[in-house]
Order: structure tokens, then C-alpha cells, then sequence
């Protein structure tokens, strides 16, 4: 029996065990061939309060267990992810259409997120504060309580895991709601992973659902922190709700980063960077590169060796063939970024490669003499599109990279890596990357955005971490009881 056979997740959610849930269920669908590959259930309002309650409850005793039994914990899911790898890198591949390397990257960052928070349990809670008055005065970390963590589908693992992990080891228990798309690799994959690995029942509740069951997580009292991953528009909406509510929200949204090509630097490179940073999972990544300004010494040569670049990749369905792009994750998906070619190319811009598709397979597309006021130029296309722009100083490159709303990531090419740096000073944005691409992540790395791109909040690293999932608290000891005058 294989490892997710194992385990009654058919048409169910996860509340510590697998429920049969009120509202039903629905089909988790293979984007590259339509085919129906399981169900999942799907969590409505009342579930939601009946598990934030239970995580409630379940997470004091989590919380008191002792720390080298936590971290155990999550040393023993990430375990558990590395041994079913073959299996769960073939689900991620067919529910979310990456290719086998895409499912094999964020299996093994899943695992190591869980790795890492395996060392916040024993990490030091506090810290001892100097006073004017006789006693000790200390400042100490304890758990927010219940966590709600919303997950996207283009990582649905790795995303999710980022925020459950360490939520769970600094003694926290968690509510997930995975997007329904991809409920199986970010939802039951954890349940699975976490229940082999002996977390106690109802620490972690895995309740799939649409933007009412993500209002309905933000809004129940015993939900004290929001982590979401996702639109910039649903951002909005989370951090509106999270707000009127008074909790901490953490917010890590789109982007539409940009790569300056300086003209110092190597085409053949620069090429095969710009390439993978533009189409990797057909653009469906917050962090892809959607703006390529280019010296315009380099800009003839680097449009043509895109476009020809792009034209050589082959697209198809990842499960059964050897492929660079799969599938966009449904219609919706597909038809807003061919949308946003056609109208790009009616404003002005010139296409040099793609802007077609069969089905969901989306050609990788490269837009030329695209800038401002040209729309896949300044929105988040999420899709297989680079725009690329010409710059003529490097003072035009710091007003185009800066002029977004976005500033998540950014990528500068150069063979001066202090010329490199000292540009990334004059740019907001929440990662540079000097000489590589923008789809850059680490769990031990602090990442987030700016701006449209999040609210400043980090995920990975313990700092950062413990920011997210703990409060702070001020604690003083007096030898004696104080004397008042009153």
C-alpha cells in the first residue's frame, strides 16, 4: 500500500483524524490531461469553528510538551517526506503540472523547512532586561496559540510547509487551508507527513476550501495569527479582515520582479538565467522575472537569443514526457495571461516568441519593446511571459526597476559585483540576487516582499521565525512584595 493510500483522505478533511465533511467534496484534476485523480473534501464555516476550538484546546498540551519531543516531531516528518519522495513527487507533478525537478526542489525544501524548525524548539525563549527597580525583569517568547496558515497552489507543499512547520516546533497549533487545486500535495501531504511522524491529534487541521473558508479561518477568535501566501488582491482582503479583527497578519504576495542586464555582461549567461528565471513552472512563481531591462548595447542580440531561447523549449505534459514547461494550473489561469499578451501587443508591444497555446499549454512568450503603459509590462502575469525593455544608463534602470508597486525580488547581471551591489542599494525590493536569477529561496533565508509584494513580514530563519509565530511577553520577580503609598 502506497504511503497517501494509507491514510482515508477520499473525499475528507483533516481535523487530527479524517472526516467526512458537510459540504461535500470535488475532483482534484490533472491540469495536463483533465483527468480526475481523487477528491477531496471540502471544509465549510462550521468545521472551521469546530477546529479552531479543538486546536485550541490540543495546542495547550502541545505546548508544555517537552522541547527535544517537538522537535523530534518535525525531524521525523521531514524524514518521512524524504522517504515517499518517489511518490509524492509524482502526485506533485500531475495535480500542479511542474515538471519532476519543480516536485523534487520543493519535496526537499518541505524537508528542510521541517529540519529547521526542528532547532527552533531548544532555541533560547527570551532574554534578561536590565531595571531601575530591584528585581529581574525578562523578556520571553511564547506561542501565539492557534495559527491559520492559507497556502497557494504553485507550491502547494513547500508553501505551506514554510509556515506549519515552524508554527508547530515553537508549540503552536495550526489550521491549514490549501487551495483546493492542489489539496492533495498541500494539504494531505502534511496531514500524512505529520501524523507518521506522531504529532498528537488535533494540533493540525487540514480544512481545503474557496476565499469563504479563508475569511472564516481569519475570522474565528481563537485564530491569533495569519500567515498567507498569495495574490496581492487576496492579500488585500486577508490583511483588511485580519486587521478589523485586531491579529497579525503575515503577508507574502505577488511580484513582478525585474532583471537588469548591465552591459558588462556575459549574453551567453545571461540568456540561460533570464530564460529559466522567466518560464520556470510556466511563470506560475511570485518570484519570476517578468521585466528584463536590458543595456540597449545588448538589447538587439539578447531579444533574439531569448526569443530563440524560448522557442526551443518544449512544452508538454510532465508525467509522461521529458518537457521544460508543463501545463498553466486551469482556463482561468490561461485565458488572463493570454489576455494579457493580446492586449500588450495591441498597446504596442512586439512579440518575438510564443503567445500561443493548445489547451493549457501555454507557449513560452518573449514581448520586446515593452515598457510602461504596455499591461503584461506592469502587472504580475503569472504565466510564461518576459517583457524586456532597453535602458541606456544605469539611472534608467533604477527608475524602471523602482517604478512598481511590487518589490519582491530582484536580479542584477553584471561582471562588476560592485557595481552590482551598489545598484541593488537604489532599489526597493525584499531580495536581490547579484548575477543569478530571481527565483531564488532558502529555508534558513529570511524572504519576503514589499510594498504590493507584502507587508514586510519574513518567512525562514529562526529570527524570523519566531517574529512570525510567537508573542512577546514581559515578565518581572521581586524578592519581596513592592510598598505602594497607597
Amino acid at each position: 500500500m502506497s504511503f497517501l493510500d494509507g491514510h482515508s483522505w477520499h473525499s475528507r478533511i483533516f481535523t487530527g483524524t479524517w472526516q467526512v465533511p458537510a459540504r461535500g467534496d470535488a475532483a482534484v484534476v490533472e491540469p495536463a490531461t483533465g483527468t480526475e485523480l481523487g477528491r477531496i473534501g471540502l471544509a465549510g464555516p462550521e468545521e472551521v469553528t469546530t477546529s479552531a476550538a479543538q486546536a485550541a484546546t490540543a495546542q495547550r498540551e502541545w505546548a508544555v510538551t517537552p522541547f527535544p519531543e517537538r522537535a523530534a516531531v518535525l525531524r521525523r516528518a521531514g524524514d518521512a517526506l524524504h522517504r515517499h519522495a518517489g511518490e509524492l513527487r509524482d502526485w506533485i507533478v500531475r495535480e500542479t503540472g511542474g515538471i519532476p525537478g519543480k516536485a523534487y526542489v520543493e519535496l526537499d525544501h518541505a524537508a528542510q523547512n521541517c529540519y529547521e524548525a526542528a532547532a527552533l524548539p531548544s532555541r533560547p525563549l527570551g532574554e534578561l532586561l536590565p531595571s531601575a527597580a530591584p528585581r529581574w525583569s525578562m523578556v520571553r517568547r511564547v506561542p501565539a496559540g492557534v495559527v491559520g496558515v492559507i497556502a497557494p497552489f504553485n507550491a502547494p507543499l513547500a508553501l505551506a510547509m514554510r509556515s506549519v512547520a515552524p508554527a508547530l516546533a515553537l508549540g503552536n497549533a495550526v489550521l491549514l487551508k490549501p487551495d483546493p487545486r492542489t489539496a492533495v500535495s498541500g494539504g494531505v501531504v502534511l496531514a500524512a507527513s505529520f501524523t507518521e511522524a506522531g504529532l498528537p491529534p488535533g494540533v493540525l487541521h487540514v480544512l481545503p476550501g474557496g476565499a469563504d473558508i479563508g475569511a472564516a479561518v481569519v475570522e474565528d477568535p481563537h485564530v491569533r495569527v495569519i500567515s498567507f501566501t498569495g495574490s496581492t488582491s487576496g492579500g488585500r482582503r486577508v490583511g483588511e479582515l485580519a486587521g478589523r479583527h485586531l491579529k497579525r497578519a503575515h503577508l507574502e504576495l505577488g511580484g513582478n520582479s525585474a532583471l537588469i542586464v548591465l552591459d558588462d555582461a556575459d549574453l551567453d549567461q545571461a540568456i540561460s538565467a533570464a530564460a529559466f528565471g522567466a518560464f520556470f513552472y510556466q511563470g506560475q512563481v511570485c518570484m519570476t522575472i517578468g521585466r528584463h531591462l536590458v543595456h540597449d548595447s545588448l538589447y538587439p542580440e539578447y531579444v533574439a537569443r531569448l526569443a530563440a531561447k524560448a522557442d526551443a523549449l518544449p512544452v508538454g505534459n510532465p508525467a509522461t514526457e521529458h518537457v521544460a514547461l508543463g501545463p498553466l494550473i486551469d482556463v482561468h489561469q490561461r485565458d488572463r495571461v493570454h489576455e494579457l499578451v493580446t492586449s500588450s501587443m495591441a498597446a504596442g508591444a512586439r512579440l518575438v516568441a510564443g503567445g500561443t497555446y493548445q489547451d493549457l499549454f501555454y507557449r513560452p512568450t518573449v514581448l520586446a519593446d515593452a515598457g510602461p503603459s504596455i499591461p503584461a509590462y506592469e502587472q504580475e502575469v503569472f504565466g510564461p511571459v518576459a517583457t524586456v525593455t532597453p535602458f541606456t544608463t544605469v539611472d534608467d534602470a533604477v527608475k524602471l526597476a523602482s517604478d512598481s508597486e511590487y518589490g519582491l525580488s530582484l536580479g542584477i547581471l553584471t561582471a562588476d559585483v560592485a557595481r552590482g551591489l551598489a545598484l541593488a542599494e537604489r532599489i526597493p525590493t525584499g531580495t536581490v540576487h547579484v548575477n543569478d536569477q530571481t527565483i531564488n529561496d532558502e529555508p534558513h533565508a529570511p524572504f519576503g516582499g514589499v510594498s504590493a509584494s507584502g507587508t514586510g513580514a519574513r518567512f525562514g530563519g529562526a529570527t524570523a521565525n519566531i517574529d512570525a509565530f510567537t508573542e512577546t511577553r514581559w515578565i518581572t520577580v521581586r524578592g519581596d512584595i513592592a510598598p505602594y503609598p497607597f
